[in-house]
């Protein structure tokens, strides 16, 4: 069975994952650090130990073939599709072993400006469009990975 397993530290849609997760009817896994805390009705929380990539690491150990993973990082998205996992991000996008080498470069290349000193503009605030589109990407990701 499909699980959702959601990195959610700082993750906007935790609620309507859920919400969406409830028409397929599949279990939905919170993982977050001791800092961002957070219980909600309809899914499981898995509370992991606050460090670097902790969530991360704990995520990738318990995501299967075919689960689906909820997820802003581009690194732990690389090692979900290598365990033929599902991806998608807060806006939406699926995460595909078509598009994963070249946003992992960009963010290389953004962490290499900001060691330099230099600075980047931050995301845009985010809209109710924003969580419309993650909506229909979202249900649209489900029905792919729960079709038999």
């Amino acid at each position: 069975m499909v699980s959702i397993l959601v990195d959610a530290d700082g993750c906007p849609v935790v609620d309507l994952t859920i919400a969406v997760a409830k028409k397929f009817d599949l279990k939905v896994i919170l993982l977050c650090d001791t800092a961002h805390y957070m219980q909600r009705d309809g899914a499981e929380t898995v509370m992991v130990s606050k460090g670097a990539d902790a969530v991360d690491f704990v995520l990738v150990n318990r995501v299967k073939k075919g689960d689906i993973v909820v997820t802003q990082d581009y690194g732990l998205a690389a090692m979900v599709l290598a365990k033929q996992g599902f991806a998608i991000d807060q806006n939406g996008r699926w995460y595909t072993h078509e598009n994963i080498d070249q946003l992992l470069d960009s963010r290389h290349m953004s962490k290499k400006i900001r060691q330099a000193g230099g600075r980047l503009k931050g995301p845009r605030k985010r809209q109710k469009e924003d969580n419309e589109k993650f909506e229909r990407s979202f249900i649209e990701l489900c029905k792919m990975a729960t079709k038999d």
